[in-house]
């Protein structure tokens, strides 16, 4: 899939997409500077999109840690599953907020998000995170990119502390988000 199909993609449904550009090389640093890759050994992405995110998972993962990615775009999905044909990366087509069924009683370490909160109903931005916060590890931390503060809120439901950073390297401008 081209760049033009995955802009394609991402302009017809951005009631899904929730954005109006990929997320950013420094929005991904961002997230990623809150990750401990060396004592990682799963990690969840939410909302795969173009693979901005989990281009810099990936390039960081160690080989015997897992990254399993959830997306609802088919097309999103095909386009991963060719850039990233590693082993231990998972693209799955299937809503966030159906995470504990591919976990196996496992927990991860990390939970990232590009998900657009903002644009979901509150009963599904509830079950999504309250899967989010089952699915992590006690030491875990769910990292969410978001284009409005006022998702701290709604953060601080569900997770007891809430970190947040900002990005103007960003189009358009966006918060980072640390909850544990």
């Amino acid at each position: 899939m081209g760049k033009s199909d995955l802009l394609l993609e991402l302009y017809s449904n951005l009631g899904t997409t929730g954005a109006v550009a990929f997320s950013s090389k420094t929005l991904v640093k961002k997230m990623l500077t809150h990750v401990d890759f060396k004592g990682a050994k799963l990690i969840i992405e939410l909302g795969g999109g173009d693979g901005s995110i989990t281009k810099g998972i990936v390039e960081k993962l160690s080989p015997d840690s897992e990254l399993l990615v959830f997306e609802i775009s088919k097309s999103f999905c095909k386009s991963m599953e060719k850039q990233f044909p590693q082993k231990n990366v998972i693209i799955i087509n299937d809503s966030a907020e159906n995470i504990g069924e591919y976990l196996h009683g496992r927990k991860a370490d990390y939970v990232l998000s590009s998900l657009p909160f903002s644009f979901f109903a509150p009963e599904l931005r509830d079950q999504i995170l309250s899967q989010s916060k089952s699915a992590l590890t006690q030491s875990g931390f769910f990292i969410q990119g978001c284009y409005s503060y006022l998702l701290k809120n709604l953060f601080k439901k569900h997770f007891g502390k809430v970190n947040t950073s900002f990005t103007l390297k960003n189009l358009p401008p966006a918060f980072v988000m640390v909850c544990n």
